[in-house]
């Protein structure tokens, strides 16, 4: 293990601790005495995706990852909801056994996990994913949402207020 400060190659183990699925250990380098943390998680055997385009990729935790977390920026989600939804998709996967998996699987098991979580991070992950070139898309998308609550976030603001909600049925407008 390189020592982040100085690149010396040797580190003693200080501590170690068992966490999600891993380990964490706190390191001391032995040139520079340095302490630095590393995290150690077990690689499962690997499964390929197979893209839009019929292209076949390994599978990359990582990508995933950041997809997720663009939907759910700035949105009032309790810690480690992302990596939750990233590590049950993973687990969900990984327990089927398979060895491809089409990217539109693991598309609509991001959405099913966002639109029970957060329903905008769910629009932004769906308006990418889904590709919509109309307002119509869109919008269809937010209406399905109306019949769904989600399940996490108490803060969430609702897609359209109540206010509003009741004068579009009695067909009036709110004039300020």
């Amino acid at each position: 293990m390189l020592c982040p400060y100085c690149s010396y190659q040797d580190s003693k183990v200080v501590d170690s601790r068992d966490i999600d699925n891993g380990i964490r250990r706190r390191r001391q380098c032995l040139s520079c005495n340095a302490r630095f943390t590393t995290y150690e998680r077990v690689q499962p055997a690997g499964f390929l995706i197979i893209k839009k385009d019929k292209r076949r990729e390994e599978f990359n935790r990582e990508k995933l990852l950041s997809g997720v977390r663009k939907a759910c920026e700035k949105r009032p989600l309790p810690t480690g909801t992302i990596e939750k939804i990233v590590d049950d998709i993973e687990n969900t996967i990984l327990q089927a056994g398979k060895a491809e998996i089409p990217s539109t699987t693991i598309g609509e098991m991001v959405m099913d996990k966002l639109k029970n979580i957060d329903y905008i991070a769910y629009i932004r992950f769906a308006s990418v994913y889904r590709e919509f070139t109309d307002i119509t898309a869109l919008k269809h998308a937010v209406d399905s949402l109306m019949e769904v609550k989600p399940a996490v976030s108490t803060s969430q603001l609702s897609l359209i207020p109540n206010e509003r909600v009741g004068s579009a049925k009695s067909g009036r407008r709110n004039k300020r």
